[in-house]
């Protein structure tokens, strides 16, 4: 029997249709591109590369950051396509951004440049600086043999920052993390090393620059809460998910994080707020209850073969 990292062509078929069609659940949809971003080709690419248009904000830039955690450089024309859009709600480009410091070709730099100055949105702009620098910093973390010696993340996900690989302690990443002087990069990789130390003194730190001035960087910090799933985020998130003047970008982590530390208090927040008037906010509160409910049941969010409906295998 195929695994859950192949796929036949009806399967393929099904995915995709399944993500592009706007009468599913927006659970449902994000259960196919979970899927298709475990697959390679064309049709899985293409179907992503649509979804980046969605009328789902939250569908769209989940998609571009799927393309760029595939770091499938076929997808560069369109995610620049995406970038340069700006009737596209910056939550999109902004990922698109990310996904093409993901990829880290020396040919993306010229575009990333040019949204660095002309995108209107400040968080799109710093996307494209930590962007830049993630390229920057690739070319520099080679081996005699040409190989890459960046750190891997033990979360399995491609980082828009390296975390410190300076001898540092928690203190010394906290100070730096919650510095607003200090340039984004250097946010970002203290933040992921402090993700990478995981204690609770670390998980501290990240908790406390929820107060940051940057919405990019909140957003980011809500992300690791998430992978972290420490019980002790969950206050902070909850009133970072109930605050309506905050971007809607926190706001959405917020929701997934709190989806993934799923204590009570938690999954209670995210049903009522899963009605909050901003879609990139109700939409992400859906999708983590529903995550939650499979997780639960002992089944897998993402498709399996024998779960696809009508499916010959």
């Amino acid at each position: 029997m195929a695994n859950a990292f192949e796929s036949s062509p009806d399967m393929e078929k099904f995915l995709c249709d399944r993500l592009l069609d706007p009468t599913q659940p927006i659970s449902e949809r994000f259960r196919a591109l979970f899927s298709l971003r475990n697959l390679k080709g064309p049709g899985p690419r293409n179907a992503l590369i649509s979804a980046t248009r969605d009328s789902s904000n939250l569908l769209a830039h989940e998609a571009a950051f799927a393309l760029g955690q595939m770091q499938d450089a076929e997808a560069i024309p369109a995610l620049e396509a995406v970038l340069n859009d700006f009737s596209l709600h910056p939550i999109v480009r902004h990922e698109a951004a990310e996904a093409l410091g993901a990829i880290g070709l020396d040919s993306n730099i010229p575009m990333l440049k040019n949204s660095l100055v002309l995108d209107p949105a400040e968080e799109v702009r710093e996307t494209c600086e930590l962007a830049l620098k993630r390229i920057e910093e690739l070319k520099t973390s080679v081996d005699d043999n040409g190989s890459s010696v960046v750190e891997k993340s033990p979360f399995m996900s491609v980082d828009p920052a390296a975390p410190t690989s300076l001898c540092c302690s928690v203190d010394e990443l906290r100070e730096v993390l919650l510095d607003e002087a200090k340039g984004m990069y250097e946010r970002y990789a203290a933040l992921f090393a402090l993700r990478n130390n995981g204690g609770d003194e670390a998980v501290s730190a990240i908790i406390d620059s929820l107060g940051a001035k940057s919405a990019l960087l909140k957003h980011e910090v809500a992300y690791v809460l998430g992978q972290l799933q420490n019980k002790a985020a969950s206050a902070a998130l909850c009133n970072v998910l109930r605050d309506l003047k905050e971007h809607p970008m926190v706001r959405h982590e917020a929701a997934e994080a709190l989806g993934s530390i799923a204590d009570d208090h938690s999954v209670a927040l995210l049903e009522e707020f899963a009605r909050d008037p901003e879609p990139i906010v109700s939409q992400s509160c859906e999708v983590a209850l529903s995550m939650l409910e499979h997780e639960r049941s002992g089944k897998s969010f993402e498709y399996l073969f024998m779960q696809a409906p009508m499916i010959q295998l």
